[in-house]
């Protein structure tokens, strides 16, 4: 079996290098993407893609959570340890690892969650200067804004546990980093720097 550590580093990556987009050191990037996308010239589209990848990878940490649920429940062991570090014991315990009210696995709550958001991200990406578009990134940032209440009470039963499942503070860091992105996609409009009319700073002073 593959090591855990593995997707761990194959999750970071991705959701390191979208919050790079997001600020302003992914302006050194807009010569190198603009060969991907004229749209990358811009910090609008720079930071669109750098949400949708973070979206994307807590998305694909959430599949990979229900995934090691269901193989827990069938008796395998997937990264048990005798360290604090050990998502076989938190996501195979059952009195934790549903809601307390419907019963739903946490996997398939973030599969729904950040599927969402990636239908918002990707929406918005496609059509940035729709009516809507601005509506949907505060939907997004009341989402990922609910998400931080769901987050306190996970890792409240992590503390109980005494337990930490590495690939659920994936999943929690996604959610963060996104909450941050949908701020800053407001701060752009605020800004006035929503419109793809100048290039980004570091491009303009290049010319």
């Amino acid at each position: 079996m593959v090591d855990q550590n593995v997707f761990l580093i194959a999750y970071i990556l991705p959701i390191a290098f979208g919050l790079l987009l997001m600020t302003k050191m992914g302006d050194s990037l807009a010569d190198p993407l603009n060969g991907l996308s004229p749209r990358m010239a811009f910090a609008r589209g720079r930071h669109m893609l750098g949400l949708n990848l973070v979206a994307l990878t807590g998305f694909a940490v959430s599949v990979h959570t229900t995934w090691i649920t269901f193989k827990i429940s069938e008796g395998g062991n997937v990264c048990s340890s005798a360290t604090v570090f050990s998502c076989d014991d938190v996501l195979g315990n059952a009195q934790y690892n549903v809601d307390p009210v419907f019963g739903i696995s946490w996997g398939l709550i973030g599969m729904f969650a950040f599927g969402a958001l990636l239908f918002i991200t990707n929406s918005v990406g496609k059509e940035p200067d729709a009516l809507w578009a601005e509506s949907y990134l505060k939907y997004g940032k009341l989402m990922t804004g609910a998400g931080m209440l769901l987050i306190a009470l996970l890792v409240s039963y992590e503390v109980r546990m005494g337990k930490i499942c590495q690939f659920c503070t994936m999943a929690h860091v996604a959610n963060v980093v996104c909450l941050f992105g949908f701020w800053k996609a407001g701060k752009l409009h605020e800004d006035g720097l929503w419109n793809d009319n100048e290039p980004s700073d570091n491009v303009a002073s290049r010319e």
